[in-house]
């Protein structure tokens, strides 16, 4: 059953605007990602969140965290166990991204995000 979502898009915490047109298509996936970011009261969290779409150039992802428009994060994707596969580095580099938007989602916020480098 879907459920109907919020639409909050704003632009520095101002009214909402038109949504833009996408350069790149973005694909439906769910892949865990830790966050890294500062939350309201300005202090560092890292949290084990999911993206709900990713392409090249940005993602949406959940949190529990009130982030705000223009804050820079951190994506890290977990990685598996160095014994588990050879060829899987151990660690991924942290993917440096804008908060562009964000959705109300219940309890929950979905943040639209723009890498600050392409993935491609």
């Amino acid at each position: 059953m879907k459920t109907a979502l919020r639409v909050e898009k704003t632009k520095g915490g101002g009214a909402p605007d038109a949504p833009k047109t996408r350069a790149l298509s973005r694909i439906k996936i769910q892949v865990p990602v830790f966050l890294r970011a500062l939350d309201a009261k300005g202090e560092e969290f890292i949290e084990l969140t999911k993206t709900l779409n990713i392409s090249a150039r940005g993602a949406c992802i959940v949190s529990t965290h009130l982030l705000n428009v223009n804050q820079t994060v951190q994506l890290t994707i977990p990685a598996p166990s160095a014994s588990s596969s050879s060829l899987v580095p151990s660690m991924t580099p942290p993917i440096t991204a804008k908060v562009r938007r964000q959705e109300v989602l219940g309890d929950m916020r979905a943040f639209g995000l723009e890498f600050s480098r392409s993935l491609e």
